[in-house]
């Protein structure tokens, strides 16, 4: 990783903005399909979106330090920073078109670059996500990324549907980013480790966004932890919910990193997991859970929607969810816009 910059003059660059841009974030000639009109290299990016489809648009930053350990590999850096801001579109059942990075970096570093742009652009091409422009800069080392998907109108998943009666469902395993952040502080670095797997390259759960449009009644992505994003869901909704801890699934190797209780803390109040926490009518259960299936992804039921506001069945220590600049250590990407 770059190191921080010094109290002292900064020297002369080794590289400018545009050698930069054109090493390391320049993509091949966009395919005539991918909506790119014009592309990195000028003023603005021309975008054209598909006749009839909404724009869904997200920005997240990722500081060092903050929301990743400082030290950690490149590649992975590089991929974690796209695949946060890609987690809320899945949330609103987008399908990923395009996105722009911002990057601040302390120096340039060739090898930490080429790391980053790899696991950056890896994603970008397995995601079906184009790089469209960005910008990049000198300075104390964050990413910022704004995403943009389409969605029909009318059809994205949103935090304000919820109602009585419907079920509390959740995506995959939940824990394993508060776990991985355990395992790495302990000194863990082996990253085949599934906690570490799971802290630092999560898995943006896009074609389950899309899979669950017209069944799920509300959603929303899991990076400040399951209470905390479950209570901006119930705000937003005007329901309350009741939780049944054991329901809770709980990601691979999380119980003997940080023992069942440890590992029930960090499932319910751990961030970084970006599962889908959804909204789902008892009826649509069945449908929702074949269609994940063909993705090979479970879905639990882990409580159910209520009339009377608030959050039962849990209790916990502290505040319950990953907070900005309530941590030393890394953390989650946060809120967005």
């Amino acid at each position: 990783m770059p190191s921080q910059p010094s109290s002292q003059a900064p020297s002369r660059p080794r590289h400018s903005e545009f050698e930069l841009i054109a090493r390391y974030f320049t993509p091949a000639p966009p395919d005539p399909e991918a909506g790119v009109a014009l592309g990195v290299g000028d003023d603005c990016t021309l975008l054209a979106p598909t006749p009839g489809c909404q724009l869904a648009v997200s920005v997240d930053t990722s500081v060092a330090g903050v929301h990743y350990p400082a030290d950690a590999p490149a590649e992975a850096v590089g991929h974690r920073a796209l695949a946060v801001s890609l987690s809320d579109l899945a949330a609103m059942g987008a399908r990923p078109r395009w996105c722009l990075m911002a990057l601040t970096l302390a120096e340039a570093d060739d090898a930490w670059l080429d790391g980053f742009s790899r696991g950056f652009r890896a994603l970008c091409d397995r995601s079906g996500t184009v790089l469209a422009g960005g910008d990049v800069t000198r300075g104390a080392t964050a990413i910022g990324v704004t995403v943009m998907g389409e969605v029909v109108p009318d059809q994205a998943l949103t935090r304000h549907g919820a109602r009585p009666g419907d079920l509390v469902a959740v995506t995959g395993a939940l824990g394993g980013g508060a776990g991985g952040l355990a395992a790495w502080q302990r000194g863990e670095r082996d990253l085949a480790h599934p906690l570490l797997t799971r802290y630092l390259r999560p898995e943006p759960r896009l074609a389950a966004g899309e899979a669950l449009v017209g069944l799920a009644t509300a959603a929303i992505d899991i990076s400040d932890g399951l209470c905390a994003d479950l209570g901006h869901l119930l705000e937003r909704s005007g329901v309350g919910a009741t939780l049944d801890p054991e329901a809770l699934p709980l990601a691979e190797g999380l119980v003997a990193e940080l023992g069942e209780a440890g590992a029930r803390r960090a499932a319910l109040g751990g961030g970084d997991d970006y599962e889908l926490l959804l909204a789902l009518p008892a009826e649509r259960l069945d449908e929702a859970r074949g269609r994940l299936a063909a993705l090979g992804l479970p879905l639990a039921v882990i409580g159910c929607f209520e009339a009377e506001p608030g959050l039962r069945g849990v209790a916990l220590s502290g505040e319950g969810g990953w907070q900005h600049f309530h941590s030393a250590g890394a953390g989650s990407a946060g809120d967005d816009a």
